[in-house]
Formats: C-alpha cells, structure tokens, sequence
C-alpha cells in the first residue's frame, strides 16, 4: 500500500492507515475521503527560480509529476532536482538516479508548491563504489497539501552518502529515506531538521540497514514545533547477523514551544551482530529558562533571545552540510522561518 499505488487506481483502500506501525503517527486513509483528479500539466515556463538553481551546474524539474525518469551521473556534478507541484489534482512521480563509480554528485533537490495537492515523489538511488553523494532537501511546500517522498538508496562498498533533510510541513508531510547499508567501510550520514508552525504537520522516517562488517552511519534530527503542529520522527538502524564492527549512532532532540503542539519519536536499534557500537538517544523539552533570562538580562529583546536560541539548537545539522552554497541557503530559510 502507498499513496502512489492509490493515485494510480483510484482505489482509497491502497493509502496507509494507523494500522501501518510505520504510519500510524501519519494517518493518510482517515485524512483522504475522496481522491482528486489528475493534476493537469505544468508549464515549466511560468515557474520562478528555485531556491538551488544559482548553484547548480545541471538542472531537472518535475512538474505535477512530469519529468525525466531516469538521471545518470558520471564526474562530479552539482544538480539541482526540483519536484514542483501547483493546484488541486494528484500525482506521482518516479525518478532513479544511477551514480557512476568514483562520480561526486552534490544533489540539491527542492520541493515547492501551491495548492492542495496530493503527490508522491519516489527516488531510488544507485551509488557505486568509490562514489560520494551528499543530498540535500529543502521541502518547503503548501500549508493545505499531502505529499509524500520515499527514498531507497543502494550503496556499494566504499561508498558515501550524506543527506540532510530540511522540512517545514504540510498539511501531510512524509520524507522518507530507506538505505541498504553494504558494510566494506561505506560511511553514511543522515542529518535532518523540521520547523513547525500553525496546523502543519511533518514526518521524518528513516531506515539504514547494515548487511556486512566495517560500516558507519551517523544521524541526527533536530525539531521546532509551535501552535498546533506535530512532528514525528521514526529512525530505525538495524545491524545484520555478521554485520561485525559496525558503528552507528543516532539523535533525535526536539523543542515544544506551544503547549498545544506535539512531537512523536519513536529511535529504534535492532541489533543481530557482536563486536559492534551502536547508540541512539531522544529528547523533547522546552528552551532553556536560564539562557533565555541570560540573555534577556543583557538586553536582548524576547523574541530575537528566543530566535537566536532555537537559530543555534537547529543550526547544528546546518553546520553538517558540506556544500558551502547549499548551507547558505539553509541557513536563509531558517532565518525566513524564525522571522516569521
């Protein structure tokens, strides 16, 4: 079951429901009564300029789920992959991204709309050895949409993948990252950061599976959320029988600012090897009382204290990207979210 299959036959018994465990913060089938008609086409002409494309080397688009299926990357390339959706129909798309062996691929990908659209973006990634790819995503989409993106990245030994995902919600938002780990001294991170405000509601899910010895992943996620949002976060590290020396690591930490707002975490390790180092740790609080009054104390108005305090709490994944240009404009949008 997934919302792509259920845009494709109409049928609403094809959307996940709270019977899901993996859904069941992220109700699609109790919130959808009705599916919509297809989204008409999109011209690609009357769009504004994407929020990465000033620093891309290449760049695709998929609007209302039309675009190219297939992106092969050989070199080193800076690509900025913009998944664009406007008015009330449903779409999916699906796209694969094969990643030669030794290429460097910086994969800006951006999601962008207007309306109350319902969309499901799949990306499956192929990532050979001796390939770097570090993703990052900016999904910054309509207050009255439901959208979905799933990921399924394939390493090979001697790989790296990198991804930090920036969420501001939707109606429904889902991001979704599944990853095969293959051991053989393959390192991964995956970094992800939500900022929440009105009825928005966002879901980071992420699964890294070790299937063999010498692999490391490191993740941390990091959630603001105020009014009546919801988060939720699902991390699950899952180290194979003979994954040995496998080393992973995984935070979630998060800040409730309104009493009515809520945050669901829910770190998982599944652990079936010896000789390995494993760790996962999750907290949910409020600012920091004394910092707040410290820096009140010093003059600083309220709400800027209380800006700059969560501007330092989240910019720790900022700081994680590795592309300079990129982590400027994360760090804009951050600045444009605490603003506002």
């Amino acid at each position: 079951m997934s919302l792509a299959s259920a845009i494709r036959t109409g049928d609403l018994a094809e959307l996940p429901s709270r019977r899901d465990e993996d859904w069941r913060w992220t109700d699609l089938r109790g919130l959808i009564r009705q599916l919509p008609a297809p989204s008409a086409p999109l011209a690609s002409g009357a769009l504004a300029v994407g929020p990465f494309d000033a620093l891309a080397s290449r760049r695709e688009l998929i609007a209302n789920g039309q675009g190219p299926a297939i992106l092969q990357i050989e070199g080193e390339q800076v690509l900025a992959l913009r998944i664009v959706s406007q008015g009330e129909g449903a779409h999916a798309a699906a796209i694969r991204i094969q990643v030669a062996p030794g290429a460097k691929l910086t994969l800006l990908e951006s999601y962008e709309g207007e309306g109350a659209y319902l969309a499901q973006t799949s990306l499956t990634f192929t990532i050979s050895s001796g390939a770097e790819v570090e993703r990052i995503v900016l999904a910054d989409e309509a207050e009255d949409a439901v959208t979905v993106s799933e990921a399924q990245v394939e390493l090979a030994p001697g790989a790296r993948f990198g991804q930090a995902v920036l969420a501001g919600g939707a109606r429904r938002q889902r991001l979704e990252t599944r990853l095969k780990h293959p051991g053989g001294h393959a390192e991964v991170r995956m970094d992800g950061a939500y900022l929440l405000a009105g009825k928005r509601h966002c879901d980071l899910t992420t699964e890294v599976t070790h299937g063999a010895v010498d692999g490391t992943t490191s993740e941390l996620i990091k959630g603001v959320v105020r009014d009546q949002s919801r988060g939720v976060f699902q991390g699950r590290i899952v180290v194979a029988e003979g994954a040995d020396r496998t080393d992973a690591r995984m935070g979630h930490h998060a800040l409730i600012l309104d009493d009515r707002a809520e945050v669901d975490a829910k770190p998982e390790l599944l652990i079936f090897a010896d000789d390995v180092s494993c760790a996962h740790g999750n907290t949910v609080g409020a600012l920091d009382e004394e910092a707040l009054f410290y820096m009140r104390q010093r003059g600083i108005p309220e709400a800027e204290a209380r800006a700059l305090l969560i501007e330092a709490f989240v910019g720790e994944v900022v700081d994680r990207i590795t592309h300079e240009g990129a982590q400027d404009v994360a760090r804009a949008w951050l600045a444009a979210k605490l603003g506002g």
